[in-house]
């Protein structure tokens, strides 16, 4: 399994309407791709700025190469992130892992 996590920054005023863009659009297409194991979104506010956390989890590298294309570690941008003035990190992290192990201690 491999773990693809991506960030980005919204100013607040946009955040609640990015929230459902991002949900809507977003995550429920790559929900539905092939080789797409799961997709988790977190939002927080910080200051004047909203950011999200996307965290794909994937199959292989092909599953996400049908996503990202060929270079992989570049974000997947959308046309209507400009609508919401997106700050979108670059680069994506991919981790790859044979299981995920719940984390019970402490931070």
């Amino acid at each position: 399994m491999i773990l693809r996590s991506w960030h980005g920054v919204v100013p607040n005023r946009l955040g609640d309407a990015f929230e459902q863009y991002f949900r809507d659009v977003t995550v429920n297409e790559i929900k539905t791709l092939p080789g797409n194991l799961g997709a988790y979104f977190r939002r927080e506010v910080q200051g004047a700025f909203t950011h999200v956390f996307l965290i794909t989890y994937w199959d292989n590298w092909d599953s996400i190469r049908r996503f990202a294309g060929a270079t992989p570690h570049i974000a997947v941008t959308y046309p209507d992130d400009l609508k919401y003035e997106l700050l979108s990190d670059p680069i994506v992290l991919h981790q790859e892992c044979s299981t995920i192990q719940p984390w019970y201690g402490e931070p």
